[in-house]
Parts: structure tokens; C-alpha cells; sequence
């Protein structure tokens, strides 16, 4: 940046990463500028690293997720904020839950694998509300008769949970309890009830995982 006159790199970024309400790359940054005043990636990593160390005090957080740079409340502050919505949404069901973190521990997986991990059937309301979260989705097919489909977690999965990528996650070995997942989640839409054979109440987090087991590498 040459002009004297123009905003800071960091203000200019900070209004757009407010406007867009959603993560930005820094190429996305870079393109918010005339071409011949375009900050270099060095700039752009230097004002991102400014505008944290700024709103470290404030009630908003910056921080990097699979996607790219975002602002967004601070997570202790969410008991606040939730109360500008009238109504607070339904949690999620466990079956949602266990499903959710199968997927992510042990994808690529099929349906099938699912069902026998969890030994009940598996409702396709819970998969079709997952993709329709964006959570998961298909990546592929086993190499097996019916070549039933492989689902993997998608990058909207990893923004939501504030990863920037599956290697992040959690051991199981800490997850004792998936109910800690429930107030990230209640913060936003309910998903679907589960049907009869999901209601089945479970005090493992993970039925016939390996607490040591890692996630396997991004689809």
C-alpha cells in the first residue's frame, strides 16, 4: 500500500471479515484492493496477526478454520447472545451425535459400518440431516456388491467446530462424555428427532472404538 490516505490493511480487513459474515481466504482479502495497491501475503499475515492481538479484549474473536479467516463471538459469551432469540432450538439426539463423531473418526464409512459400530439400525432422517447441515457427505463408494456409499465430513464441518482441519480433533481418548458436544450445537437449528431404534440411551462415547484411535486425513 502506497497511498498515505488509505485505511489500514487490518481496519480494511476487519470491516470485510464483518460484512461477510462468513470465513474469508486471504486471497479473497487480497482481492478487496486495486491491483497496484494489492498488499503482499506477508502484509495480510502480519494485519490478521494485529487484528487478534486487537480483539483480545473485545467480545468477538479472529480465528482460522478450514476455510479461511472469520470474526465470531466468543464462545463464553454465547449464554448472552443466545437470549436474542425467543425460542432456543431442540438439541441434537445422541444417535445425531454418535453418527456425527463416527464419521469424523473413521472416515471414509458406510451406513452399514455405522449401524454395526452402534449396534442398531441407523435412521435416514439423521443422514439427511447431516447433509443437509453440510456436515457430511459422499466421497465415494466400497468396492463391495451394492457399492454402498462412503460418507466423510466436509469443510462446513470443520468451520463449524472451529478446525482448521481433522487433525485437530479431539483423541477419544478426551471425549468422555458426547453430551459436551450439546452447547456448541443447541446454538444453532435442531436437528431431526430420532426414530424408535435410535432411542437407545449409551454411556460410552464411542461404542466399539479404540479410545486411542485418530482421525483418519481429510477427504
Amino acid at each position: 500500500m502506497t497511498d498515505e490516505q488509505s485505511p489500514a490493511i487490518k481496519n480494511i480487513l476487519e470491516a470485510a471479515l464483518l460484512a461477510a459474515g462468513d470465513a474469508m481466504t486471504p486471497a479473497q482479502m487480497a482481492a478487496l484492493f486495486e491491483e497496484d495497491q494489492q498488499p503482499t501475503s506477508s502484509e495480510i499475515s502480519a494485519a490478521l496477526q494485529e487484528l487478534g492481538e486487537d480483539c483480545a479484549a473485545r467480545g468477538v474473536e479472529l480465528v482460522q478454520v478450514a476455510s479461511g479467516y472469520r470474526l465470531q463471538v466468543r464462545p463464553e459469551l454465547q449464554p448472552w447472545i443466545s437470549r436474542m432469540w425467543a425460542e432456543r432450538p431442540q438439541r441434537y439426539s445422541r444417535a445425531l451425535l454418535e453418527t456425527l463423531s463416527l464419521v469424523a473418526y473413521r472416515q471414509p464409512i458406510t451406513r452399514g459400518e455405522i449401524e454395526s459400530v452402534r449396534g442398531v439400525s441407523l435412521s435416514s432422517s439423521i443422514i439427511r440431516t447431516l447433509q443437509e447441515r453440510d456436515w457430511i457427505r459422499v466421497v465415494g463408494h466400497r468396492d463391495v456388491p451394492g457399492k454402498p456409499a462412503l460418507f466423510g465430513t466436509t469443510k462446513a464441518f470443520l468451520d463449524y467446530f472451529n478446525l482448521r482441519s481433522l487433525d485437530q480433533l479431539p483423541t477419544l481418548s478426551e471425549i468422555t462424555d458426547l453430551d459436551s458436544l450439546e452447547p456448541e450445537l443447541e446454538f444453532d437449528k435442531p436437528a431431526e428427532p430420532a426414530d424408535e431404534a435410535e432411542t437407545g440411551s449409551r454411556n460410552e462415547a464411542l461404542p466399539g472404538a479404540d479410545a486411542s484411535e485418530t482421525p483418519a486425513n481429510q477427504q
